[in-house]
């Protein structure tokens, strides 16, 4: 997010707008010191076409003047805009399902045995989009314990994008989403919106499970205490090796003793954290040795 001109660009876009190679290196920049998102040039025309949008509404005329703009003093709230421009939420429910029966078959059963006698059970789902995943693993505890709301079992979601947030607090999913949720638990806890037309939404039993909270993974993390597990699924592809690193050593130390960590298809845990975890199947780890 930054000032003026190189010599070289790209094609003018719709509208005339056209992102410098020295706009690009600032917004990227910027994205990075904000989110910690690393963008390669390939990203360049993706930039343009997303923060097109964002000049329109703002009555800029430039990229070079936005970058100014956003990245001045006073441009927080834009920045957060521009960070929700540009992160990717593909998601969908009981995506890689692999994960939801490993944590249906493995992890939920003792900690729900423990639950039942008023135990505390913590899973967090960090990058958390739309609110497929946490609303994923919450019909998956509840698939095994269909009254954990009354217990001390609760779904912490995060993402770093307010607007994605919103629509997951809602839980209103139209229904080609709902369609990939198992037809059993469909019938028990998704129901037609009466607020929206051929919109589903989660029961109030699937929705009280879980608290949808902001956060920056690259940030301050507020929670105290620690987690069962953690998903944390094609998040860490977007970053560069030495914030990856670290996101792993901070989920370690987020984790109880033996918790467990699932992460995306291409991502596996290297770096300091390495020593820490224990692959156990596809893309899911354990804590060891805390």
């Amino acid at each position: 997010m930054t000032v003026a001109a190189c010599t070289i660009a790209s094609p003018p876009p719709e509208g005339g707008f056209r992102i410098t190679e020295r706009d690009f290196r600032q917004i990227a920049a910027l994205l990075r010191a904000e989110a910690g998102i690393s963008l390669p040039p390939s990203k360049t025309a993706l930039v343009q076409g997303r923060l097109m949008r964002r000049l329109r509404a703002l009555g800029i005329d430039s990229f070079a003047d936005y970058c100014a703009f956003v990245g001045a003093a006073g441009g927080e709230a834009e920045r957060d805009e521009m960070v929700a421009a540009l992160t990717t939420n593909v998601t969908r429910f009981f995506r890689e399902p692999h994960h939801f029966d490993h944590l249906r078959t493995v992890v939920l059963p003792p900690l729900l045995h423990t639950a039942r006698r008023g135990a505390r059970v913590r899973l967090w789902s960090a990058g958390c989009s739309t609110g497929q995943e946490p609303y994923t693993i919450a019909l998956t505890v509840l698939s095994l314990m269909p009254d954990a709301g009354d217990g001390d079992v609760r779904v912490l979601a995060t993402d770093i994008d307010p607007h994605v947030l919103a629509t997951a607090a809602a839980a209103s999913y139209d229904e080609e989403a709902v369609a990939s949720i198992p037809a059993a638990l469909r019938a028990r806890y998704v129901k037609p919106d009466p607020g929206h037309r051929d919109m589903a939404r989660l029961a109030d039993d699937v929705r009280r499970l879980v608290a949808f909270k902001r956060l920056n993974l690259n940030g301050t993390w507020p929670m105290k205490g620690r987690f069962d597990a953690i998903f944390c699924r094609n998040v860490a592809i977007y970053f560069d090796a030495p914030t990856q690193h670290r996101l792993w050593s901070r989920f370690a130390e987020r984790l109880v003793s033996g918790g467990w960590l699932y992460i995306g298809h291409s991502e596996r845990v290297d770096g300091a954290a390495e020593a820490q975890f224990v692959a156990q199947g596809k893309t899911t780890y354990r804590l060891v040795g805390a």
